[in-house]
């Protein structure tokens, strides 16, 4: 059933705002709910980055952003691209440090993210179909956020890295944001200041590890893979003791892919292959 009215301007998939055409909003329930100007995409992208503008910090400036993409995906992305190199600190890397750390006190929305705990692993299923809303998933950034950036262990509020890469994706790769899922894998936290927080969002226990955490973790892959065939796994951010035996363990099986096992790597042979290709030198030749 088509949404209408105030249900379609509230689904971030498919609100155009302002941009909705005479003809959209006579079909959709929106004459009058919306201000008579009919905007082009251009014009709202003009007007969110001149109001992101105003904002004094890198922080400010985020939360400015990822309230445009709680409420209109197609217009977050459209300012995005526009602005790649400008806003990717931003939205990513710095910035989604400090985000991050301050998840839990300034928690607004979930963002579409499958929150999987390992003390309730019979609701995985569940929460991967609830959370997908029956879209098709061709994309998962799942993390534990053990090893989150530079900053380590942030328990639940590491949610953030895993919505943040795939916002990468989808500005960088032009990946449909549709068909994809941020998962965060709560395993518990060693941070002992989020443990003593009231306001902590996540489990409040000491990490699990050995048999339960395998268990849980395999858990989740084969959920995840009998409920989307066609998926590609990212891992993202897991601690040092599990990042690789993980990706070992499915990468013959399953598309999966860990970033800072593998990211890096390709991205310094890359870097190598590229510098030869410049100076027309063989990688053997050169000498450290």
């Amino acid at each position: 059933m088509e949404k209408m009215g105030y249900e379609l301007l509230n689904d971030p998939f498919r609100n155009k705002g302002t941009a909705f055409t005479q003809e959209e909003r006579e079909a959709h329930g929106l004459v009058g709910i919306l201000p008579p100007h009919i905007d082009t995409i251009e014009e709202q992208a003009a007007r969110i980055y001149r109001e992101m503008e105003h904002k004094t910090s890198g922080i400010e400036k985020r939360r400015f952003l990822m309230d445009v993409f709680n409420r209109n995906r197609r217009l977050f992305y459209y300012v995005f691209r526009q602005h790649i190199v400008e806003l990717m600190p931003i939205v990513y890397d710095p910035v989604i440090a400090e985000s991050i750390e301050q998840y839990s006190e300034q928690f607004i929305n979930p963002q579409e993210t499958a929150y999987l705990s390992i003390d309730h692993p019979e609701a995985i299923e569940e929460t991967l179909r609830t959370a997908a809303q029956g879209r098709s998933i061709r994309l998962i950034v799942a993390t534990d956020a053990e090893g989150i950036l530079g900053i380590g262990d942030w328990g639940t509020n590491g949610a953030d890295i895993a919505v943040g890469k795939l916002m990468v994706y989808t500005a960088a790769a032009g990946i449909d944001p549709a068909t994809v899922l941020p998962v965060m894998l709560d395993c518990g936290t060693n941070r002992e200041s989020l443990l003593q927080d009231p306001l902590y969002l996540g489990n409040r226990h000491t990490r699990v590890r050995g048999k339960a955490y395998d268990d849980f973790i395999d858990a989740f892959v084969q959920t995840a893979e009998r409920l989307f065939p066609q998926l590609y796994l990212h891992f993202e951010d897991f601690g040092r003791p599990n990042a690789a035996p993980v990706l070992r363990r499915y990468q013959k099986t399953y598309s999966v892919f860990n970033d800072d096992c593998q990211g890096t790597g390709i991205i310094t042979l890359a870097g190598l292959l590229g510098a030869m290709k410049i100076n027309n030198e063989k990688l053997t030749e050169q000498r450290y």
